[in-house]
């Protein structure tokens, strides 16, 4: 199909820019940023048959994986073992090795069973380090933020977890409550973007009882960086002896409330802005929707 119409009326003419892009060395986002294509299949159908820049292939350890388990086993390694030296599944180990001969056993069945911890031990810790590899990569992705993005975000955030007005109790505050330091810490920097200045704000701890109150305390006013003037009595939660908590452990620190002082213009403000963000969205859908049928 080639566009008619709107932004992608030239397909052709943009896809030749593409393509010469794509073969100067430039990534999928590179591309994307610098022509300001914003839909993925439109992206794909530009880049369609050109392969991606060497700088941009990960280097498949599948298959040195392959290579050395199947060296070990030749050495009269068994699966544990291979699996302690290169942290992979025995699954894995499995299907590269099975058409090699089988090595004759001369553990005790505690020695076959410590191995098999250390193999699992290796697995676990490959298995988080690559956890935290694509973790920091989605990180990296993200890259500064504009005013606008970080106004957006800020809104879908208040609305997924302020207080809101209901239609049998009209009551328009501004008033978000999260146990998430980075939820907290984006929520007020969206609140200085629109204006709300450090005397308009008030906060209040709420946590268990049997938690360290103290240490909670002195975490969320570091965090905000507020005047102790502006923190409100804790509320501590009140339970039975046979209560068994699972938010337990130096991480726990309750919840944290702010609310904005005379809040009801910026309530307002944020309830209009999430419909314009679902009327926004429900274009951008009916739009790519038309375009995975065309």
């Amino acid at each position: 199909m080639t566009e008619t119409t709107g932004k992608y009326a030239d397909f052709e003419g943009l896809r030749e820019r593409a393509v010469a892009l794509r073969r100067e060395g430039l990534s999928r986002r590179q591309v994307r940023d610098r022509l300001r294509v914003d839909n993925n299949d439109i992206l794909n159908r530009l880049l369609q048959g050109e392969p991606a820049p060497e700088w941009t292939k990960r280097p498949n350890a599948k298959d040195d994986g392959r290579e050395k388990a199947r060296e070990l086993r030749l050495r009269g390694m068994t699966y544990d073992q291979i699996q302690v030296e290169l942290g992979c599944s025995k699954s894995s180990i499995s299907l590269w090795v099975r058409d090699l001969p089988k090595p004759e056993r001369t553990r005790t069945r505690e020695q076959s069973s410590a191995i098999g911890r250390r193999g699992w031990e290796a697995t676990l810790q490959r298995r988080d380090t690559e956890r935290q590899a694509q973790k920091q990569k989605a990180s990296d992705e993200v890259g500064a933020m504009s005013d606008r993005e970080l106004f957006l975000l800020g809104v879908g955030l208040y609305w997924a977890e302020g207080s809101k007005s209901k239609p049998y109790r009209t009551q328009e505050r501004v008033t978000f409550v999260n146990s998430d330091p980075g939820m907290i810490k984006v929520f007020l920097a969206w609140l200085r973007l629109v204006g709300v200045d450090d005397e308009h704000l008030r906060f209040h701890v709420l946590i268990h009882e049997t938690a360290d109150v103290a240490g909670a305390e002195r975490f969320w006013a570091e965090l905000t960086g507020a005047e102790s003037a502006a923190f409100g009595k804790t509320s501590l939660k009140k339970h039975s002896p046979k209560t068994n908590r699972k938010n337990v452990g130096d991480n726990y620190r309750g919840c944290l409330a702010v609310r904005v002082l005379k809040g009801a213009e910026l309530y307002r403000r944020i309830e209009g802005s999430w419909y314009g963000i679902v009327l926004g969205a429900d274009t951008a859908n009916r739009r790519n929707v038309r375009f995975d049928r065309d």
